[in-house]
């Protein structure tokens, strides 16, 4: 992607605008709606040079907003920077709120019986390779929180599953940006390979059924839509 218009854009009827800034191994959104612009986490440490490209390009030099939808390195790993060089307000789970502060990542297990394998022979050590610059949290968040704002109609949810602190942002009621809370790598299933509690995931996955969305973007990979949620494979 070259320029700003190669960038997957989604537009609510309600006039919000959502870019995907960074696809790839960890996507990264900006959503920008009621005067206020606010991403959706920040990629891997390694990705911050073309984190800044791409915000430049559409002319972001300021961000109300970071959502973490939860604390594992690629989502988390540029919040500091984010916060310092842009000026966002953090905004993380309450449950992750002491992880992020280290630089640290919430464990992991595996849905299946592959991943639950590798979870087994290189979580840890991946996990504990993988510290990032700690970051302090402008405004923590429990169950739910609306964002300020006329006309503003984005907020947050609790949807815990693939970390018990996963949050998941609800724009205008049509599209939710759901982190890990899904994958949108394999056609046949929306489960992520890796979750605290697989029980919980599919709690969340009735609560994002709930907010009438029909668009759902998760982190890793593609768009999922209401049908293909409601399959819950």
């Amino acid at each position: 992607m070259s320029n700003c218009n190669e960038m997957k854009k989604w537009v609510t009827a309600g006039g919000t605008t959502i870019y995907r800034v960074l696809p790839g191994r960890s996507n990264v959104f900006l959503v920008s709606g009621g005067g206020k612009n606010m991403l959706v986490d920040t990629s891997p440490a390694n990705r911050w040079g073309a984190l800044c490209r791409r915000l430049k390009q559409l002319n972001i030099n300021r961000l109300d907003y970071l959502v973490l939808t939860h604390s594992h390195f690629d989502h988390a790993a540029n919040a500091s920077k984010v916060r310092e060089t842009f000026g966002a307000k953090v905004l993380v789970h309450e449950s992750e709120e002491v992880v992020l502060s280290a630089g640290e990542n919430v464990m992991i297990k595996g849905s299946n019986a592959f991943s639950m394998i590798l979870v087994n022979l290189f979580a840890k050590s991946l996990l504990r390779r993988r510290k990032y610059e700690p970051c302090a949290a402008d405004l923590i968040v429990n169950s739910s929180f609306s964002f300020p704002g006329e006309g503003l109609r984005i907020y947050l949810v609790h949807t815990p599953g693939h970390t018990h602190g996963s949050v998941s942002l609800i724009v205008d009621d049509e599209i939710a940006l759901v982190g890990d809370a899904m994958f949108g790598v394999f056609p046949w299933s929306v489960l992520p390979p890796y979750a605290e509690n697989v029980d919980l995931l599919r709690e969340s996955w009735e609560t994002l059924l709930a907010t009438g969305c029909n668009l759902f973007l998760p982190s890793h990979g593609s768009s999922r839509t209401r049908a293909q949620l409601e399959r819950r494979k």
